[in-house]
């Protein structure tokens, strides 16, 4: 495996970054995770303009110009024979002292790594998952703004360590005002009373690249869809309830803490957008 680090490519054993890292100390730093369709960056403008805006939130100057890290994604794929994969695009602050200042941090570090990647077992896209709701909440956005995709994961981690705990692949996390935000790693849509609805930005979440191309498929197919603050009871008593994600792309959800949701079968919704985003991908016209 080669890995892109900071302009070259390296051998994944080389690939190594400063024990002084203020990415690994402090979790100072931006991320993208992005997936490759045969051979080509799906929406790589869209992630990369993404991590280039977290960057600059956190004052953090990446080293690169956009174009440079379009081109080494390509070149990273390139370099390990991969077309279907994921790609983990990683900026950091870089090394400096044992001090939280970003500003002893002269010199970011910036690595790509392509591998592969399977959240769910493919029988979950036919038959639905099962989630819980998880008793850590999303991180105010009050305190940090839900568009900055960090190294800060933490939060997200716990709610993950629930649902591994809870025998379920995914958790689902409200904010501090006990309203639905987004799961540990991907968005979350349900229906009710035939339309489709998603919590806004307002209610603390990341705008995911799959959540916005979701809501196009949407509207092109005339399914109703609205950005809607939602509760923990709007999800128990949903006709039907599916995630989005980079990685897990659309995937019904069929029980939440324990419940049926809906009939407890994947449902038309659902899998009309399930099957309409896999039509994109497979189109190549993104």
């Amino acid at each position: 495996m080669k890995v892109w680090l900071n302009g070259k490519l390296v051998d994944k054993r080389a690939a190594k970054v400063s024990a002084w890292d203020h990415g690994l100390l402090y979790g100072d730093g931006v991320f993208e995770g992005i997936r490759a369709y045969n051979g080509k960056v799906f929406h790589a403008q869209a992630h990369i303009d993404r991590l280039f805006d977290s960057a600059k939130y956190i004052r953090l100057a990446i080293p690169y110009t956009k174009q440079e890290l379009t081109e080494a994604m390509d070149d990273t794929l390139r370099a390990n024979d991969q077309k279907d994969t994921y790609i983990r695009l990683v900026v950091t602050r870089g090394e400096g002292n044992l001090g939280v200042n970003p500003f002893q941090c002269p010199t970011p570090s910036v690595f790509i790594i392509v591998d592969k990647i399977q959240l769910y077992p493919e029988e979950m896209y036919r038959e639905g998952m099962a989630v819980i709701i998880a008793k850590t909440l999303r991180t105010a956005a009050t305190m940090l703004n839900p568009a900055v995709k960090s190294l800060n994961d933490l939060n997200n981690t716990l709610a993950k360590r629930e649902a591994v705990d809870a025998g379920v692949a995914e958790a689902i996390m409200l904010n501090d005002k006990g309203q639905v935000a987004e799961c540990t790693g991907d968005n979350v849509f349900i229906v009710k009373d035939g339309t489709v609805l998603t919590p806004p930005p307002e209610a603390g979440i990341l705008i995911g690249i799959t959540r916005g191309v979701v809501i196009k498929l949407a509207a092109q197919g005339s399914v109703p869809l609205r950005e809607q603050t939602i509760t923990a009871e709007d999800l128990y008593a949903a006709e039907e309830c599916f995630l989005t994600g980079t990685a897990a792309e659309v995937i019904p959800v069929t029980k939440i803490d324990g419940r049926a949701i809906g009939t407890g079968r994947p449902g038309p919704v659902s899998l009309k957008l399930f099957h309409a985003f896999r039509e994109y991908i497979a189109s190549g016209n993104w």
